[in-house]
């Protein structure tokens, strides 16, 4: 039985998404693309009706500007709003600032499908002569963390999970448990962490789901935080808009 919906969002295209480099903690901002993306997800949940309680996001600019968007959109600004690194995008280490399909052309596709899709294997690490170590490490938002023991170098599927699912289990968890309603805008990697969890998926089977940006989904749970029959990852948008989104990102790591 139907007893609580959590809405989640993937942030809009970001300035690198639309570049195709690896981003991770670096603090892209949205492109004119991700913008629009974020206003059509704030009008496709006040069209559908959603209110909200409150909201989570990451401590990166992306996903609190397509928070921000949505929020003006359904006319709920005033919300409590949360910002955890727990919810940052999976840190990709040594590759980010580098172009995908360069990336993908230089070292085979089959080695960055392993650094950005295997659940498991991390990328190489950000060590302190990358071009961006000093501006994520010493960036004054992480002042009350990550600890300096957490800090990542880099980060597989399986670490970023590890740091995300803490956030879902002792702060979302007893929200949702207490009748709130409410709106995650976070990242393609720690968001399929969250979907792991829900639907019990595989390691394998996570692997192959490619979170469109600025398409809000919906989970219908029962009173276990169980989802009911038909209540997994619902998007609210057009079936074949979403095929076609998901489908360019998973195009991303492709040599050209």
């Amino acid at each position: 039985m139907a007893k609580y919906k959590i809405v989640m969002v993937r942030h809009g295209e970001s300035e690198w998404n639309q570049k195709n480099l690896f981003c991770g903690w670096y603090d892209a901002n949205l492109s004119d693309k991700g913008k629009e993306e974020a206003l059509s997800a704030g009008k496709a949940l006040k069209e559908a009706g959603y209110k909200f309680d409150l909201a989570h996001t990451s401590v990166l600019t992306r996903a609190q500007n397509t928070l921000q968007s949505i929020l003006e959109q359904i006319g709920q600004t005033d919300i409590p709003i949360t910002k955890s690194w727990r919810l940052n995008e999976r840190h990709y280490g040594g590759l980010t600032g580098l172009n995908k399909a360069e990336t993908a052309a230089k070292y085979g596709e089959e080695q960055v499908a392993i650094w950005r899709r295997s659940f498991d294997i991390p990328p190489p690490a950000m060590e302190p002569d990358h071009p961006y170590y000093e501006q994520i490490v010493k960036d004054p938002r992480y002042a009350d963390g990550p600890s300096p023991e957490e800090f990542p170098k880099f980060e597989s599927l399986k670490l970023t999970i590890q740091r995300t699912l803490p956030f879902w289990n002792d702060v979302i968890v007893p929200q949702i448990k207490a009748g709130k309603s409410i709106l995650i805008a976070a990242h393609g990697n720690s968001l399929r962490g969250i979907v792991k969890h829900l639907d019990n998926m595989s390691d394998e089977q996570i692997m192959g789901l490619n979170l469109p940006t600025g398409i809000p989904f919906v989970y219908t749970l029962d009173e276990n935080l169980n989802p009911v029959p038909n209540g997994s990852l619902q998007f609210l948008g057009d079936p074949e808009t979403v095929k076609k989104a998901m489908e360019a990102v998973a195009a991303q790591g492709k040599a050209k």
